[in-house]
């Protein structure tokens, strides 16, 4: 008769194991046995809970892994992964002991896709921005060629105010900056540069504004790609440049902004002029006005030359040709004279009063009267009959 079974033989001391006790011992076996790996799988099943922790299953054709990614952990990802999505996680396999359950705790999550997570997500909010024209090169506006007052979006303790700061000074004194200090990564950034942008738009007489930070990761800079950040972007009423800080990577606010600058400094150099070049500018505008002037000048005195020159000569000819016409007149006058009737041997009577005496009958005996002839006037009466 064979051996019998001994029911009790693999129980602990005190008897048979609990459920508790089984489960705290696997998990232990568990994760000496197992440790930290990378496992690749198709998400399925993903929620992302009020607390924000993930929860989802990594499967493959043949089984399936649940998973948990805390909350700790994803805020690092720009946003969530999707079902379907093919992914490589790196996680640490453990027994959930409150439900027997065999699980993997995922601390890192990359997209097989090339860019991973980070590109998927800045494909997504850039579709979203063209198709509402915010990507439009017309929409751009140009910077102002002299401003007198310029905004600054940025973290108060970076280099990259500090770099905006002494660019300015030096290259256009003349500007009033005025510094709108600000989160630019981490939790909250996202909201406090939003409010950071809307406020630009009460600020009386502004001409420009730079937004940005200096460099970093691409994580660090993700900020700068969220599309709230790029709309508040889009929607500052003046011309924006956008200075992330890194030369390689383009952000959603690169894309949006009227003007784009590799770093900080660059920023500042875009929003201003040199001042010694628009002095030299002026110096030489006054020399070409004063020569304009003087040339405009010259050529006014020619004209007035030119004008007097006609005015004299056509006074002349006028003078000559009325001259003529009163020498005709003057002859016509004299030939028509009395003078020249009495010149050929007539004469004229006058009576006292000077009327003429034209009729016999005008010459009553003993009139006295004038008698005017070539020469003058000889007194004479008429004889009586």
């Amino acid at each position: 008769m064979g051996e019998s079974l001994d029911l009790f033989g693999a129980a602990s001391p005190e008897g048979a194991w609990t459920v508790g006790e089984v489960t705290r011992q696997a998990r232990a076996v568990l994760e000496a046995r197992l440790g930290p790996l990378w496992v690749r799988g198709e998400i399925s099943g993903f929620k992302a809970w009020q607390s924000g922790h993930w929860y989802f299953a990594l499967r493959d054709r043949t089984a399936q892994l649940r998973c948990v990614m805390f909350q700790k952990e994803n805020r690092r990802l720009p946003a969530p992964p999707a079902d379907g999505m093919q992914v490589f996680v790196f996680g640490r396999p453990t027994l959930w002991e409150e439900k027997g359950e065999f699980r993997l705790t995922v601390v890192e999550l990359l997209s097989t896709e090339r860019g991973g997570l980070w590109q998927l997500a800045f494909e997504k909010a850039k579709a979203a921005l063209q198709k509402d024209g915010l990507l439009d090169p017309a929409r751009k506006r140009p910077l102002p060629r002299y401003p007198r007052r310029i905004a600054v979006v940025t973290s108060k303790d970076g280099a990259a105010l500090r770099d905006i700061i002494a660019v300015t000074s030096r290259r256009w004194p003349l500007a009033e900056l005025f510094v709108l200090a600000t989160k630019v990564q981490g939790d909250g950034a996202e909201d406090a540069i939003c409010r950071a942008l809307a406020v630009l738009g009460k600020i009386a007489r502004l001409d420009v504004a730079i937004v940005g930070r200096g460099g970093g990761s691409r994580e660090d800079l993700w900020t700068f790609n969220a599309e709230r950040v790029a709309r508040a972007v889009a929607a500052v009423p003046v011309p924006v440049i956008s200075a992330v800080g890194h030369e390689t990577d383009v952000t959603l606010c690169d894309l949006v902004a009227d003007h784009r600058a590799a770093t900080p400094s660059a920023a500042a150099e875009a929003a201003t002029p040199e001042w010694s070049d628009v002095a030299a500018g002026l110096t030489h505008l006054g020399e070409r006005l004063a020569r304009g002037l003087g040339l405009r000048a010259t050529r006014v005195a020619q004209r007035i030359d030119r004008t007097l020159d006609r005015l004299g000569g056509a006074l002349t000819t006028r003078l000559e040709r009325q001259g003529h016409q009163l020498a005709g007149l003057g002859g016509r006058l004299d030939a028509l004279s009395p003078l020249k009737i009495l010149d050929r041997g007539y004469s004229l009577a006058r009576d006292p009063e000077g009327h003429v005496l034209k009729r016999v009958a005008q010459f009553s005996p003993g009139l006295a009267f004038r008698l005017r002839v070539t020469d003058g006037e000889v007194a004479a009466r008429v004889a009586k009959s």
